[in-house]
């Protein structure tokens, strides 16, 4: 199994067609054929079912298509690190809850580079996909974060999907509100004080298991509650609703506005405000990319975490 290998195996498995694969692999059809006919006596399998209408990958060829990219991708990160580089647009993608400062950081990363030269993508996602994204390779770093509540869970699926959890920072709960809520002037604010007006949450979708919530609290059974798929819906139901949402307390007003405050939660017995660990997944064993290595030191810039 050689690395050529691999990379046509990849982009086969991307066109889901021999004809364009070979087009942006500048080799024949045949010699493509070949390489993969070759790859798949070596590991014993048949890695696509071949029809008119292109190729697509079969159970096994899944299944091995994310050890091919891992390899591969581990192989591009040592030759950008001290190699001469390689040809064609570098990738790289971040997949995070709703965080504006995982935003903010992708964006200063961002201004570091020719983006003539690399394709960048973030994806403001539901929990489930952020680990996905990162198991599959689709996003090369994750940003979520843990609690008492969820931690068990969330560590072994975690390690299931072959990932591991980097720690950037503890914080407790606040109240995220619009700056003019009944409640925006408050020292504290507790459960009781929020009974009256709607609890806004990020939708996870199918997985809509407490344990894959953004905000703490996720079990209780609120008098008032709507979901949301995106940041700006919720800071708009802030505005026309008075929603509120349990959050970290991390704003970034360069994206967000100046327009919403964030209040210390006041806990109580029933309602304990449990310490939120926010960090950082890859993969197991991996080599970040030198984008990976400077979106995390612009986390660790914004957050005021220093290394020493």
């Amino acid at each position: 199994m050689t690395l050529t290998q691999l990379h046509y195996f990849i982009t086969i498995s991307e066109t889901k067609s021999l004809n364009k694969a070979a087009e942006l692999l500048y080799v024949s059809q045949p010699s493509l054929t070949s390489a993969i006919r070759e790859l798949e006596k070596e590991l014993g399998i048949t890695l696509f079912y071949r029809s008119g209408r292109g190729v697509t990958l079969t159970g096994d060829g899944t299944e091995f298509l994310l050890y091919a990219k891992q390899i591969y991708a581990q192989y591009e990160s040592v030759m950008e690190k001290y190699g001469k580089g390689t040809a064609g647009k570098k990738k790289f993608g971040v997949s995070t809850q709703h965080y504006s400062f995982a935003v903010k950081a992708f964006v200063d990363m961002v201004k570091e580079f020719d983006l003539s030269k690399y394709e960048f993508a973030i994806r403001e996602t539901r929990t489930a996909e952020v680990i996905s994204d990162v198991s599959t390779m689709k996003s090369e770093v994750g940003v979520l974060y843990l609690c008492d509540f969820n931690r068990k869970c969330m560590e072994k699926l975690l390690h299931s999907a072959g990932l591991k959890f980097c720690h950037l920072i503890h914080c407790e709960a606040y109240v995220y509100i619009w700056k003019h809520h009944p409640l925006a002037k408050e020292a504290s604010v507790s459960m009781e004080q929020l009974s009256g007006y709607p609890c806004l949450s990020f939708e996870q979708g199918d997985n809509s298991s407490f344990y894959f919530a953004e905000e703490i609290l996720s079990a209780n059974e609120y008098p008032q509650t709507i979901k949301a798929n995106d940041r700006a819906t919720m800071l708009n139901l802030m505005v026309g609703l008075n929603g509120y949402t349990l959050c970290s307390g991390i704003i970034c007003e360069e994206l967000n506005g100046s327009e919403f405050v964030a209040v210390p939660f006041q806990d109580d017995e029933e309602n304990p405000n449990s310490t939120m660990e926010i960090g950082y997944i890859v993969r197991e064993n991996t080599i970040l990319s030198r984008m990976g290595e400077r979106y995390v030191e612009k986390l660790k810039a914004y957050l005021g975490i220093s290394d020493g």
